[in-house]
């Protein structure tokens, strides 16, 4: 597919910086992982000693590794498609296709004497919802979580750098009690971080229970194995190579599993996203203001006419991008824990859709990495439009006045500084004018916007 005919510019514009979430959720990943899963079912069943199979052998277990990692995109469209020689063609039904190819897979191998056993007692969702599942998990683990602990560790440095930078702080966008430039971006540090922590400690549910969740077909065969159990360890075998981001079975289910989980990961997708969209449209208006600059990149063009601009486009950027996956991810939630009777499957097609609203996600990490990379705090600009307001100081000068007993202190500074412009000597008048203690007169005075500013200075 050539980048320039692509229907998303996930896989067209921006196919380098999505790349590799293919291997997460393209459709050659799903088939992927389907194989997984069957494999990892067969070689369990025949650690069950009740049901008699020959245990796998660790040889055995290599061969199906190899065979495994042969998959090409040839024999995903032979799965696919299907093909006379496989016994494949027209089943138009994935996982069956599946279950098909593997055994055209083991037909010649020591597995021949086993292959009945490949599917034996499970429903196409058991498959599909695991795999959904490991498709998630893996790509939070190698992608998702990852970028985000870059960009929490780029804020974080940006916080440090900037911790002892005095700023005019806006509530209403008009001028208020000054802050820091740290610890603004603090706050916006310290929310990814909540929500990353949940991130990392989200569990995905999975359902393995046949075809009603009654484990009836297990039952039947074997009434004397505890297939709860037997599931629950199985599924705890799909955990290996992770920290996190775990697998565990949910036992009761009907055919398919309801998705809370997923719901759960999305909304925390969704609060990350958003976090970050505030954090772009403040950085933007920063840069607007002249109060945060851009390294211009050589070669680059901000406008077409208008030769001296560095426009924030990587902010802009990721904003779009976020809002495109933050509206997927709340469809998903919205969408997959509804289900007619708990299986249409109408939930199939928006599945395969995950894989685009982590694509968008990433790439506004990307893109946001990318602006935090070449910007710098204009220091002089943001102490000279502090000190062009002296009048945020008279909160903290009318809360002293009322800690001391004076009365109407408030109302006093209201006259003194609403709606018109006040200077330092004006504050130095009206503290003269008070007849005060001369330790308090001299606390007053040593007032100044940029030293005004409380404990923001800690961030």
């Amino acid at each position: 597919m050539d980048s320039y005919t692509a229907l998303s510019p996930l896989d067209g514009r921006y196919a380098e910086r999505t790349r590799d979430l293919r291997r997460f959720f393209s459709e050659e990943a799903l088939m992927r992982y389907r194989i997984k899963v069957e494999l990892q079912y067969l070689f369990a069943l025949s650690e069950e000693s009740r049901l008699g199979i020959p245990v796998v052998t660790e040889g055995e277990r290599g061969l199906c590794q190899s065979l495994f990692e042969s998959i090409d995109m040839v024999s995903i469209k032979r799965i696919e498609h299907g093909d006379k020689a496989s016994g494949i063609k027209g089943t138009k039904h994935d996982v069956k296709a599946v279950e098909y190819y593997i055994g055209m897979l083991l037909e010649n191998t020591s597995f021949a004497d086993r292959l009945q056993w490949v599917h034996f007692g499970l429903t196409s969702e058991d498959v599909n919802n695991t795999a959904y599942a490991l498709m998630l998990a893996d790509s939070l683990a190698n992608c998702i979580e990852p970028a985000l602990a870059k960009l929490l560790h780029t804020v974080g440095s940006l916080q440090e750098q900037w911790r002892h930078i005095p700023m005019l702080a806006r509530t209403h966008g008009q001028p208020a009690t000054p802050t820091t430039l740290g610890k603004e971006i603090a706050i916006f540090g310290e929310r990814l971080l909540r929500q990353y922590d949940q991130l990392c400690k989200l569990n995905i549910l999975v359902k393995m229970n046949g075809a009603s969740g009654n484990y009836n077909a297990h039952v039947a065969a074997f009434p004397d194995v505890n297939w709860k159990a037997f599931f629950a360890k199985l599924v705890s075998t799909f955990n290996g190579g992770r920290s996190n981001f775990f697998l565990e079975l949910n036992p009761t289910t009907a055919q398919i599993e309801p998705h809370d989980t997923y719901a759960e990961l999305f909304d925390i997708m969704k609060r990350i996203n958003t976090i970050l969209i505030d954090f772009c449209q403040d950085m933007w208006r920063y840069i607007s203001d002249d109060w945060i600059v851009q390294n211009p990149v050589a070669g680059e063009v901000g406008s077409s006419t208008m030769p001296h601009k560095v426009n924030p486009i990587e902010f802009e950027n990721a904003e779009g991008n976020l809002g495109i996956a933050i509206a997927l991810f709340e469809f998903f939630a919205r969408k997959l824990s509804i289900s007619r009777l708990q299986r249409d499957l109408s939930d199939s097609t928006v599945e395969r859709n995950f894989g685009v609203a982590f694509g968008y996600s990433l790439l506004a990490y990307k893109s946001i990495l990318a602006g935090l990379g070449k910007i710098q705090a204009n220091e002089r600009k943001i102490r000279s439009v502090l000190e062009a307001h002296p009048e945020v100081i008279a909160e903290g000068i009318q809360t002293i006045l009322r800690r001391e007993g004076i009365p109407n202190a408030y109302e006093q500074l209201k006259t003194l500084t609403r709606g018109r412009p006040a200077t330092m000597e004006d504050f130095h008048q009206f503290i003269d004018g008070l007849n005060l203690a001369s330790s308090v007169e001299a606390e007053l005075k040593a007032l100044r916007p940029e030293t005004y500013i409380g404990l923001a200075s800690r961030f």
